[in-house]
């Protein structure tokens, strides 16, 4: 789930004009010489399937941090394929195959503190893409894809409860932690990453020096007295039908899968929407706009995952079905919350939250319409004092 209307694909800017298209194609998919040719003879450029795959994601990925000036290793992080002690492999997959978390961590000066990046729902660590050179000239940045997400292994997405669905993501991280025998680290989740992030540091406090929550998701309870807008809405035929959309488990990948050819096109005007347009600070360059483009498709048109994750976690209209704010109490690491003034994510939650932590707390609101993901480095930088 990330800011600007994250459970849903925003307003679009933008068309995809054809010649991209056929570039696009012609950079992520390698076809023989005679089945191209007859393709071409066949189908016009618009009307063409455009493949994905994992592989097709990591290349994208490539593509897109060649534009980062600072070096990093992109590796593919086995977790093994069941829980260790366990008999029951990964959430009661199918196959006993390993998982891997796709992890990307950039040089760094000797001894800075490490920073590890979780993405937000709909989204993987590529989104982060403008911030790893700030960053990373302070801090040793890794950036992960959550399992089911981005590059990382996507397994049949069998959970049925909160409970397990929560661990999907959370066991699957510690897994990672221990294969990368990371300690002491600053963990910063986005959004949905938020909420995991949070879990995860109620989880093993002892791993997390510091935790950073940009916008995240999960404080807010349908319970809440701000929520009877959402009661009424339901109530409604528009919103009898989206809560039926919401309980179906029907995404906004499904929407990019389903248009096929018309996928890019799509994702094209969400990009310029989400990060041109209604963007602070400096729009996307032709180039970046292209290549995260390029990236985004590859992401969302691949596998469902742990994209499933979102019916189980929250309820329709984004409310927490295990609301942070009830563990507020339990929090044994210093927090930073960082929203934008009129942030999607409603801070107050954190303010109450804040109410009955027993660790330090801060709450940073920076004062833009919305925080953009493009460009967090001025309040990571001024919520650490290291």
């Amino acid at each position: 789930m990330n800011l600007r209307g994250s459970s849903s694909i925003p307003k679009m800017a933008e068309e995809i004009s054809k010649s991209e298209l056929r570039s696009s194609a012609a950079a992520t998919s390698t076809p023989s010489s005679s089945t191209t040719a007859k393709s071409r003879w066949s189908w016009p450029s618009v009307l063409r399937w455009i493949p994905t795959s994992n592989n097709h994601i990591i290349a994208a990925e490539k593509r897109l941090l060649s534009i980062i000036k600072t070096p990093y290793v992109q590796e593919q992080v086995n977790i093994g394929s069941s829980p260790p002690g366990s008999k029951i492999r990964w959430f009661r997959s199918s196959s006993d195959e390993p998982r891997f978390i796709n992890t990307v961590t950039f040089d760094s000066k000797e001894d800075s503190p490490t920073l590890i990046m979780v993405h937000g729902y709909g989204a993987s660590q590529g989104f982060f893409f403008r911030n790893f050179d700030a960053l990373a000239s302070r801090f040793r940045v890794i950036a992960v894809d959550q399992l089911g997400c981005g590059g990382s292994s996507r397994p049949d997405f069998t959970c049925k409860s909160t409970e397990e669905t929560e661990a999907w993501f959370i066991d699957s991280f510690e897994e990672w932690r221990k294969a990368k025998n990371l300690s002491n680290f600053i963990l910063l989740g986005h959004s949905l990453g938020g909420y995991v992030a949070a879990k995860y540091a109620l989880k093993h406090p002892e791993h997390v020096q510091h935790l950073i929550l940009v916008g995240p998701a999960g404080f807010s309870a349908q319970s809440d007295a701000k929520s009877e807008w959402i009661t009424k809405f339901r109530a409604t035929w528009k919103g009898a039908i989206l809560n039926h959309l919401w309980e179906s488990n029907f995404t906004p990948q499904k929407i990019i899968r389903g248009l096929g050819p018309w996928g890019p096109d799509l994702v094209r005007k969400y990009t310029n929407a989400r990060f041109g347009a209604y963007s602070s600070g400096s729009v996307l360059t032709t180039e970046e706009s292209s290549l995260l483009t390029d990236y985004v498709y590859h992401t969302l048109a691949a596998k469902a995952s742990g994209e499933l994750c979102l019916k189980y976690i929250f309820s329709f209209g984004a409310f927490a079905r295990m609301p942070l704010l009830h563990s507020a109490p339990e929090w044994k690491v210093p927090t930073t919350f960082i929203y934008g003034f009129e942030d999607w994510m409603n801070y107050q939650g954190a303010q109450e939250a804040r109410k009955h932590m027993k660790v330090p707390c801060e709450i940073i609101r920076v004062p833009q319409v919305y925080i953009s993901i493009m460009s967090l480095y001025p309040s990571i930088n001024m919520s650490i004092h290291l």
